[in-house]
């Protein structure tokens, strides 16, 4: 499943894209979506922003109209020029939003809903999302509190759970608990509120550098790619390669999905080092 870096990316490259432009042509295979487009058409609205809320995409609309999409393990958005070859076969659309520089068209999307602003502030999925590591403001405070509900799962399993914390996944899940020598099947009750703060913090750091742009760094530790947006050459968005991918794995070491334990605890846990877990 994409983690919360990609998506972040993702909706940031769909947003250079498509913010501003009027949509030409709106389609998809999802009745309740055509309901709404035949009611309230999307074709004449401006697309007025892309952002990412933990794993969901949200796109705005004039007009008080959200396309929220998730991608789940394998989803993806892709970006091209009107009348470009698609990459994906047609029966793979889900989802077609043009306007008259470019087609985004999402392939394979499991969830899309069309919503207002008030839907919003009642969807039950987002409203229970946990703070997002790679929001402008973030209360580690409240993140503790979170965790602490939740004393009985195993730290590894707490920090993919997205009612506690938004935008971790198996890879970071693996890096962070490395990084910080912690035990994936510790007990939250086991560790301290110092401990739990560092967890976080280093979480934070982590989402956030792998959404850096080299231009934004000196150092060659930051603007690197744990997960990565995949790149097609006959994608273009102005000069660079855009399309938007389901989660690609760099490295192999976590391409397992398992649960990789520090050094510290590996010779005392052994094989339980290699359970398989899942995002919740």
């Amino acid at each position: 499943m994409p983690e919360g870096d990609t998506i972040f990316r993702a909706a940031q490259t769909l947003h250079r894209a498509l913010a501003g432009s009027i949509v030409t042509r709106f389609e998809s295979v999802f009745p309740a979506l055509n309901r709404i487009d035949h009611d309230r058409p999307l074709a004449g609205r401006t697309i007025e922003s892309v952002s990412a809320r933990g794993k969901h995409l949200l796109m705005a609309f004039s007009g008080d109209l959200v396309l929220r999409t998730h991608l789940r393990m394998h989803g993806s958005w892709h970006i091209y020029r009107p009348g470009e070859r698609w990459q994906r076969s047609a029966q793979d659309m889900r989802i077609i939003v043009q306007t008259s520089r470019f087609v985004a068209v999402g392939f394979n999307v499991p969830i899309a809903e069309l919503l207002t602003s008030r839907d919003l502030s009642r969807h039950k999925e987002l409203q229970a999302i946990g703070q997002d590591l790679l929001a402008a403001t973030f209360d580690v405070d409240e993140v503790i509190r979170r965790l602490r509900a939740h004393d009985g799962d195993a730290i590894g399993d707490a920090l993919l759970n997205q009612r506690i914390v938004a935008g971790i996944g198996n890879v970071f899940k693996s890096e962070i608990l490395f990084i910080t020598r912690t035990d994936p099947f510790q007990a939250v009750s086991a560790l301290s509120d110092d401990d739990l703060r560092r967890i976080v913090d280093e979480s934070r750091r982590q989402l956030n550098a792998n959404v850096l742009t080299r231009s934004q760094t000196l150092s060659p530790a930051f603007g690197r790619r744990t997960t990565r947006i995949s790149v097609r050459p006959s994608m273009h968005v102005g000069p660079k390669t855009c399309s938007i991918a389901s989660h690609v794995m760099s490295r192999s070491i976590s391409a397992a999905r398992f649960a990789i334990s520090c050094a510290s605890s590996g010779a005392s846990r052994g094989s339980e080092s290699s359970r398989r877990t899942q995002d919740r």
